[in-house]
């Protein structure tokens, strides 16, 4: 089954009918969060995999794909039946023109729905807190994080909030590398028409607090410290994901519309 977020369309939508997003939720923990406010001008239609809600098929996603974390892993088929069917949609929607993000286990999924390779507890060990992604040259034409770039300046680098301790090894072949970290390389990647962000750019700081709370490897007074700290820039730079996205969902239906 797939349900609303809510009973209206989010703010911003235009005249005719909404364009809408399929939002995948795996974990009860891991939600829309920030991005249910900056998701303008789009019908977000939420599925609760891990309730038992349905996936839809790649041609029942609407006019984009949003696939969220979770505290499984990429691989966890056994306890989360859902994750097999979830990587075949992305497969399949990633090699049209709709719009796909997968965000952390979103990222990672992607990347072995596509023939990369992902590590459970990867060596590095557990990424946490607010975390300077570094955007690579290719990022600064791209249409989904190139508005980062230019947002990060002589920089280079925006914050982003961060949690996981599984990470992308090896990217799929083909797919374009757009940003790293210094703890993991693979923090952005596009291939096709889909996104994959290791990052958490919806998590505000209470969500990083329950996270944090959660893992005992975790100093969660030092991470809601450094949330608090550059609040501004950090919605600054998740703002601008959803916004970007949101974009690409109406060029994206403008061109179907003319064609």
């Amino acid at each position: 089954m797939t349900v609303h977020i809510s009973d209206r369309v989010l703010d911003g939508a235009g005249s005719g009918a909404p364009l809408r997003v399929t939002v995948v939720q795996s974990s009860p923990d891991v939600g829309l969060d920030r991005f249910a406010e900056w998701l303008t001008g789009l019908d977000v239609r939420l599925v609760r995999a891990d309730l038992g809600d349905a996936l839809p098929g790649p041609t029942e996603v609407g006019d984009g794909l949003v696939v969220l974390g979770g505290q499984m892993s990429a691989h966890d088929d056994d306890t989360a039946g859902w994750l097999r069917p979830l990587r075949d949609l992305l497969a399949v929607v990633s090699a049209t023109d709709v719009p796909a993000l997968g965000i952390c286990l979103g990222a990672q999924l992607l990347a072995v729905a596509r023939g990369g390779r992902v590590e459970v507890a990867a060596p590095p060990g557990r990424e946490a807190g607010v975390v300077d992604v570094r955007w690579r040259p290719e990022a600064a034409t791209d249409a989904l994080v190139g508005p980062l770039v230019e947002l990060a300046g002589s920089s280079r680098t925006s914050p982003q909030p961060s949690m996981h301790a599984d990470a992308v090894v090896d990217l799929p072949r083909g797919a374009v590398w757009l940003a790293s970290s210094s703890m993991y390389p693979f923090q952005a990647f596009r291939i096709g028409s889909a996104w994959g962000v290791q990052f958490h750019p919806e998590a505000g700081v209470e969500t990083i607090r329950t996270w944090a709370d959660a893992h005992d490897d975790v100093d969660t007074a030092a991470v809601v410290a450094a949330m608090t700290e550059r609040a501004d820039a950090v919605e600054a730079s998740g703002r601008a994901v959803a916004q970007s996205f949101a974009h690409l969902v109406r060029e994206r239906a403008a061109r179907r519309v003319t064609v």
